[in-house]
């Protein structure tokens, strides 16, 4: 009886501490809902940070709704988030840049085997969602591709594994289309394994399955979305005795078709998409700006300020958001580059330089992508 009594008073304390930490004040001496709105207006990466401050605030912060309420706000800003990897090391790392700030935030590691080949994987990201896909790669120790799918969530500045792809693949394009991840060819279980099939993931179901197959397995250069539609390019290539293939992929038709020659031979670098316009930074000389023009198949430089290419060295990894172009090099410096019509209706380019830190300078970047946080 006596044991069943202290069970009981047990029981009874268990439920007086949930009743307390849920009375508890979010913030003492304010309304709930004006505290609510203080959290609500905390900028990334401090709101996931503020979970651990106490068991109100993490229970609020987690509450599904307080995320509707922060995107009917408008509150969540574009963030880069940049893959990187050591020159020495090969220690791969993610990092995020604020671009109203300047300032850089650590992510935690991403869950990966400890012996990867970096830029055998792929990367990309729904914005809106603020989530960022990390597929597939090779392992360095045994050179074979694996088929994992990584997920990074801006909201709980976490990592969590999601449903594999059902080829194991590297050195491949990914893209974002209406809200379905695609993993295009790249190289199957060898090194060597060229492959030419196509995944489709959807996130709600946490599913992938088989596509419409590419017409032949490319050598992955360079991809990019415009519209609905997924392009991939193997580039020029030594000795450039051949004109590069490319392919588009219709994803409301599952269909695929080859890119037109003015678009494929004229993509001498790494794209960007900013509005729905196509853009490329060049890899050869001052690594000058190109916009493709559809109307015409031809690439059209871009003119304006000079590519910041005493700041910049290559590799770069770019994108864009909200008007802007954001080309990182090694040492993850940021050059911010703004496309607008001149006088005669043409495209010219002003371009900043962010210097990042010297904690940076022995990295080099394998991708960048925006999301809202």
């Amino acid at each position: 009886m006596a044991v069943s009594k202290s069970s009981s008073a047990k029981q009874q304390n268990d439920r007086d501490q949930e009743y307390h930490k849920k009375s508890e004040p979010l913030i003492p001496g304010l309304p709930d809902d004006i505290a609510e709105l203080c959290l609500l207006h905390l900028p990334y990466p401090y709101q996931s940070l503020a979970r651990s401050v106490c068991c109100s605030w993490n229970r609020t912060i987690t509450d599904p709704g307080f995320l509707l309420s922060r995107r009917s706000l408008s509150l969540s800003l574009p963030y880069l988030f940049v893959f990187a990897f050591h020159n020495s090391t090969a220690r791969i790392q993610w990092q995020a840049f604020d671009p109203r700030s300047g300032r850089w935030f650590i992510l935690p590691p991403m869950p990966c085997p400890k012996s990867v080949f970096p830029p055998g994987f792929a990367c990309t990201s729904i914005p809106r969602q603020g989530q960022l896909y990390v597929l597939g790669g090779m392992r360095s120790d045994t050179q074979t591709s694996i088929n994992t799918t990584v997920v990074y969530t801006t909201s709980t500045n976490q990592w969590s594994i999601a449903s594999p792809m059902v080829t194991p693949r590297s050195f491949f394009a990914a893209g974002n289309l209406n809200g379905k991840i695609i993993a295009v060819g790249g190289s199957g279980a060898e090194y060597n394994d060229s492959i030419t099939s196509v995944e489709c993931y959807d996130p709600r179901k946490d599913t992938w399955e088989h596509v419409a197959k590419m017409r032949v397995g490319l050598a992955r250069y360079d991809s990019a979305v415009v519209g609905s539609k997924l392009y991939v390019t193997e580039g020029w290539t030594w000795p450039f005795l051949f004109s590069p293939r490319g392919s588009i992929y219709d994803l409301e038709n599952d269909t695929w078709q080859d890119m037109k020659d003015g678009m494929k031979e004229g993509w001498t670098g790494v794209s960007v998409v900013v509005g729905d316009r196509l853009f490329v930074i060049s890899e050869y000389g001052d690594c000058p700006m190109k916009v493709y023009v559809p109307d015409r198949d031809a690439w059209q430089y871009v003119g304006g300020d000079k590519f910041p290419r005493e700041a910049m060295q290559r590799p770069f990894a770019v994108s864009g958001v909200e008007g802007r172009i954001y080309v990182v090099s090694s040492g993850l410096n940021v050059a911010i580059g703004t496309p607008i019509e001149g006088q005669n209706a043409e495209l010219i380019a002003k371009w900043e330089v962010v210097a990042a830190a010297k904690g940076f300078h022995d990295f080099s970047p394998l991708s960048c992508q925006v999301l809202y946080a």
